[in-house]
């Protein structure tokens, strides 16, 4: 059959792991005002030669899919500057408070970017912005049993915040959006997809918010 082999396995599990290689040394080449660019040199094996790989050392961020209780989610639509376009977005935010939980991160982006908080927390997916460049590591989380926070104390969106517009979307017409290619949000496209395929499963199996996050690099 077309793409199958020996090794292929329907029930194999497929899992990212830590691979450590020989640092031989590391500086940082610019810093910037919330990430800076370090400069590594590395072995992958022993006198395998000397790489060098110039990257983002990044602290990481949180994203939220908000769900209502007829299973709409919230899109927030917001300038962003380097793509020089309005993208449609999920709430999110980075995790630049030294010790601050993650699911605490991601209820303090809902607060300030959608004026909501959530009783009902879960996980939707772990990724890597953009391995190849950067170490950033995003966690998307699912916010449901949602409600709004007191309007005296909402907080006060300021800069390319102030012109957030805020939307509820069914959640296949987001995925609609998402295969046809009108949103382009990392977080938002991750975790939209991702929702639809946990909506299929009933929403069982979903890591519950306080889950381990081992490949964040804080935690390893």
């Amino acid at each position: 059959m077309p793409g199958s082999s020996e090794s292929s396995s329907s029930s194999r599990q497929f899992s990212d792991t830590p691979s450590p290689r020989r640092l031989l040394s590391s500086s940082k080449v610019y810093e910037g005002r919330i990430w800076d660019v370090v400069s590594d040199a590395f072995e992958l094996a022993e006198d395998s030669g000397t790489l060098v790989r110039d990257y983002i050392d990044h602290p990481g961020a949180v994203a939220v899919l908000p769900m209502n209780d007829d299973g709409d989610i919230l899109l927030l639509k917001q300038y962003r500057h380097p793509v020089g376009m309005d993208l449609w977005e999920i709430p999110a935010g980075l995790l630049d408070i030294e010790g601050e939980d993650f699911v605490v991160g991601a209820a303090r982006e809902l607060a300030e970017e959608a004026d909501l908080q959530a009783g009902e927390w879960n996980v939707l997916a772990d990724f890597f912005n953009s391995p190849g460049s950067s170490s950033e590591a995003i966690r998307i989380y699912l916010a449901r049993g949602l409600s709004d926070v007191p309007e005296a104390e909402r907080h006060l969106r300021t800069d390319e915040e102030a012109e957030i517009e805020l939307a509820w979307v069914s959640l296949d017409d987001a995925v609609a959006a998402v295969l046809e290619g009108r949103l382009h949000n990392p977080s938002a496209v991750v975790g939209i997809l991702a929702a639809a395929a946990a909506r299929a499963r009933g929403f069982s199996g979903l890591r519950p918010g306080n889950a381990p996050w081992p490949a964040h690099p804080s935690q390893r």
